[in-house]
């Protein structure tokens, strides 16, 4: 049989610009919920502030009505991975674990990011797997700049960096068959990035090929089951996990992160562009 061709959309310098406006919507929609969260908010609370930040700046929810998802944030509490619809009923408790994603359309171009938030005082495994899921996706960011700027990079390189930190920091679940992917003029694109991986694989790495990077992972088994709702995502043995993610760009002199508001800076150093701002 053959392999199923790919469809992937390389961007010009100007479309990654207006990209990294898109970004910066999501990302003071997300700093906006960031800051919200707290014991009794619901999650449809959080949600409405999403949409007012993105609607304010002239951008539409990416998530709402896509596929016929009814919300403009996936807002996912403790076993629930990713995907679940924000509710009136789903209030925050403290010591929960929150992973909020959001998204955005700027121009025609897409922003799509994701946090995970303790709740009030949460338990130390709880804050350290989420703190190892962010190391992760930073290593897989660093991994697609490194491959990009040597020019032998491949995308599993990304896929193995995020799982060596995973594994590095504890005996986490990676979830299975879920990851990241191509973003542009469409929310999800070609190609598929999964958290786990041999490195050397797939696409060449890249000037002006854009991703979103999303590690998942969960405190016990990488095992998940859609619920019947037909979105939320939660584990199999009910144990907690976390969700996040950024969209980046590789441009010639660097990666940019075009949803974090340093462009990367801070925990990317040399390896992100001159045009970060």
């Amino acid at each position: 049989m053959r392999r199923q061709q790919l469809k992937i959309q390389l961007k010009t310098t100007d479309q990654i610009v207006k990209m990294r406006a898109a970004g910066l919507v999501v990302a003071e929609a997300l700093e906006q919920m960031r800051q919200a969260v707290a014991p009794g908010v619901s999650t449809a609370d959080l949600d409405a502030i999403a949409e007012k930040v993105i609607r304010d700046a002239g951008a539409t929810p990416s998530f709402k009505g896509y596929h016929g998802y009814p919300a403009s944030i996936c807002s996912s509490v403790n076993e629930q991975i990713v995907h679940a619809i924000p509710s009136e009923k789903q209030v925050l408790q403290e010591g929960d674990l929150i992973s909020i994603d959001c998204g955005a359309v700027l121009d025609g171009w897409h922003g799509d990011s994701a946090i995970t938030v303790g709740v009030g005082e949460v338990r130390p495994e709880l804050t350290k797997m989420a703190a190892v899921a962010e190391d992760a996706m930073w290593a897989g960011l660093a991994a697609a700049a490194q491959g990009a700027a040597s020019g032998r990079g491949k995308l599993s390189d990304i896929s193995y960096a995020v799982e060596r930190a995973v594994r590095a920091g504890g005996r986490y679940g990676i979830v299975e068959g879920y990851g990241g992917h191509g973003i542009g003029t469409e929310m999800h694109q070609d190609p598929h990035v999964l958290n786990y991986g041999r490195p050397g694989r797939g696409i060449s790495l890249t000037n002006g090929l854009c991703l979103a990077i999303e590690p998942m992972i969960t405190l016990g088994s990488p095992k998940s089951v859609e619920l019947s709702d037909g979105w939320t995502v939660i584990t199999r043995d009910r144990s907690a996990a976390a969700h996040v993610e950024h969209s980046m760009a590789l441009l010639e002199d660097g990666i940019w992160v075009l949803t974090a508001v340093d462009g990367g800076r801070e925990r990317l150093g040399d390896l992100v562009t001159s045009r970060q701002s």
